[in-house]
């Protein structure tokens, strides 16, 4: 009989018991970071992939998007009547699956995929929910981070264990470069840079755009029928 115990699936979304101090200025930080980044246009469509009970970030990005989709285990029930969002209730493994191609302008992921068992999987399915020319964006915490991240939640108690010892994988950029480009992003529309004191791995990857209609390359520029 082998000694090793099995991981407890996870029951609660993130921040279902509230956040510290410490999280909230982090989800300050990624939303400063993707403004930066967002596309500048109208009509955007959002997945958060897990965007917590609250999902703050995506509130919090509301006015620079259309609609918005979030994915957790559990939503608090008066975020779920916040117009123009709506959310899907379950395991990112089981719900990622079960989303269309070609959906979404904007995927977060962020925090997340650190948490996966298989996250080359995820990534694949974020690539694929993502419309040409969409943009991924995800943080993860670097080996640096992993010290300060135990360490406050271990020992100081400034911010919950039970998402530390949900950590799978710590990441640098030699870790998640490769991981975007087995998912199927060229290296050409990737962006990776340290942030959060380089605690945290922030990483943009575009989805190829579609090419230019034919139609529009004739010589006469102008549209056949």
């Amino acid at each position: 009989m082998s000694g090793s115990t099995a991981t407890a699936p996870r029951s609660e979304s993130y921040g279902q018991g509230g956040l510290s101090l410490l999280d909230r200025f982090g989800v300050y930080l990624s939303r400063r970071a993707i403004l930066r980044r967002l596309p500048a246009r109208e009509g955007l469509h959002a997945l958060d992939l897990g965007c917590g009970y609250r999902a703050m970030l995506l509130q919090s990005l509301l006015t620079h998007l259309e609609s918005g989709v979030g994915v957790d285990l559990r939503i608090d029930p008066e975020v779920k009547n916040v117009p123009r969002l709506s959310f899907v209730e379950d395991g990112l493994e089981s719900a990622l699956p079960a989303l269309e191609d070609d959906r979404f302008d904007v995927v977060l992921f962020i925090s997340v995929l650190e948490h996966l068992a298989d996250p080359l999987a995820a990534l694949e399915h974020c690539r694929r929910v993502l419309r040409p020319g969409g943009t991924l964006f995800v943080n993860v915490p670097t080996w640096r981070g992993k010290f300060f991240l135990e360490l406050s939640a271990f020992r100081l108690g400034t911010s919950p264990a039970v998402e530390m010892d949900d950590h799978k994988m710590y990441y640098d950029k030699r870790d998640l470069w490769p991981l975007l480009v087995r998912a199927g992003f060229r290296p050409s529309r990737l962006r990776l840079r340290y942030h959060k004191f380089s605690l945290n791995l922030f990483a943009t990857a575009q989805k190829t755009p579609a090419p230019p209609d034919s139609a529009a390359r004739s010589p006469h520029g102008a549209l056949s029928r």
